[in-house]
């Protein structure tokens, strides 16, 4: 009978544990236990330190292992290094290790091995960029490199641990695509909302602006409204007067009492069709249908004839004097200047006490025609000053005295149309000086 030892025994009581054979055990086993597992970890422990041990751990550990001589020759592979470059270990022992590296890269990894081989630490290579390893069919797969270095009877050697990581940069690739398609859907979606927001504001701002016409427009009215009850109401009442007076003067056949009522009645007149050719202008200019029309026009003859024409308005209480130094022709449009020069004239006019003159100043400086109209009335209150070219805007102090509030609205916009500009100087009970110029 062949002799069992008690080590040998003690293994095969745990096979039989294991097999769940307990109860043919001898008598007395479970005494033996502490002795068997401390047996145990010794002979594993012996067995993980041997040469086999670390044989079994070099043959089926998954990573793939190259050994390498400082010549750059591999001289060892396990198995997973065979199946992952493809290679049997005839064809890869004895060869340099280029062989296993991207061609590209294969030329200048020689000179990396031979500095590395010269002063060799344990490390891992590729630091913050991507490694790539070759098949032995030409094809390219990311890995990760740890180098060892050891040396054995006075030869040196590196240990190269490779991981195939090709399934993680996969996964990297996927979760960097679904990344990107991330924030490209949130970029998509932020610009439609910032589109949406854009349409919203635009939308807001049109709204405000409509609302500042509605308001804008309500204004106007109520301001044309109030002037028109005013305006037209005074001259009707006086033809009304006028006319009854009129036959009742006719009756008695006073003819000096029925000329001056007659009178009456055609200023009522005139001024009413002032009236409704300053809202005429008005309407034309909004509507776009008003444009100029220059000409050429002999200003002084024209300042002329215009002061001339408004010299009834003055009558005797009002002087009128002119001033002009002009070329004889200056292009221009005429009509235009006509009803600027009336509106600014006549409000000089108007404004001024008797006793009072309104002069006109023209001429050419650096050229422009320039225009001054000076009158020593009763001047605009500073606070009106900036409200002055508002369509129905009237001073404070001038509102017992007849007007519509667009006479000056006017003189802007013909201004401007005529690409020329206007402005005033002015202080209350001294008068104003409006300056028009026109470039030539």
């Amino acid at each position: 009978m062949r002799r069992v030892s008690s080590v040998q025994y003690e293994f095969q009581i745990i096979g039989r544990l294991k097999t769940d054979e307990y109860h043919i055990l001898p008598p007395g086993t479970v005494l033996i236990w502490p002795i068997v597992f401390t047996l145990m970890a010794k002979s594993e422990s012996s067995f993980m330190d041997s040469l086999e041990g670390a044989e079994a751990l070099f043959l089926h550990a998954s990573e793939g292992i190259v050994v390498v001589n400082q010549r750059g020759e591999m001289v060892r592979c396990n198995p997973s290094a065979c199946i992952m470059f493809g290679f049997s270990q005839e064809e890869m022992l004895g060869n340099r290790v280029e062989m296993l590296v991207p061609q590209k890269y294969a030329g200048s990894h020689a000179a990396r091995h031979d500095a590395y081989t010269t002063n060799p630490e344990p490390r891992k290579m590729g630091a913050n960029r991507d490694l790539f390893a070759r098949r032995k069919d030409g094809s390219e797969f990311p890995v990760e490199i740890s180098l060892s270095p050891f040396t054995r009877n006075n030869e040196k050697y590196v240990i190269a641990f490779v991981v195939d990581i090709t399934l993680r940069k996969q996964a990297e690739e996927k979760l960097h695509n679904y990344s990107a398609d991330l924030e490209r859907q949130v970029r998509n979606r932020t610009l439609i909302l910032e589109e949406a927001i854009d349409e919203l504001q635009k939308t807001k701002d049109q709204l405000h602006a409509a609302l500042e016409k509605e308001r804008e427009l309500n204004e106007l009215k109520t301001r044309f409204v109030s002037m028109a009850s005013h305006e037209f109401r005074t001259p009707l009442a006086t033809m009304l007067s006028s006319l009854s007076l009129v036959t009742k003067y006719g009756e008695t056949n006073d003819k000096d009492k029925q000329a001056k009522h007659v009178q009456r009645i055609k200023n009522s007149i005139t001024h009413l069709n002032d009236i409704l050719n300053d809202l005429l202008s008005v309407s034309k200019l909004e509507e776009g249908k008003l444009t100029q029309h220059p000409e050429p026009t002999q200003i002084c003859p024209f300042i002329a004839e215009v002061l001339t024409e408004l010299k009834p308005l003055a009558g005797t209480d009002v002087l009128l004097v002119s001033e002009c130094h002009c070329p004889e022709e200056i292009t221009i449009d005429s009509k235009l200047l006509k009803h600027i020069l009336f509106n600014l004239v006549s409000n000089a006019i108007k404004y001024s006490p008797a006793g009072k003159t309104v002069s006109v100043n023209a001429g050419v400086e650096d050229n422009e025609l320039v225009i001054h109209i000076t009158d020593q009335g009763i001047g605009i209150p500073e606070e009106d000053q900036k409200h002055l070219f508002t369509r129905f805007f009237r001073g404070r102090n001038a509102a017992h005295i007849p007007g519509t509030g667009l006479g000056l609205h006017i003189v802007a916009k013909h201004t401007e149309l005529m690409n020329g500009s206007v402005t005033f100087v002015s202080r209350e009970n001294h008068g104003t000086t409006f300056t028009l110029r026109f470039p030539q």
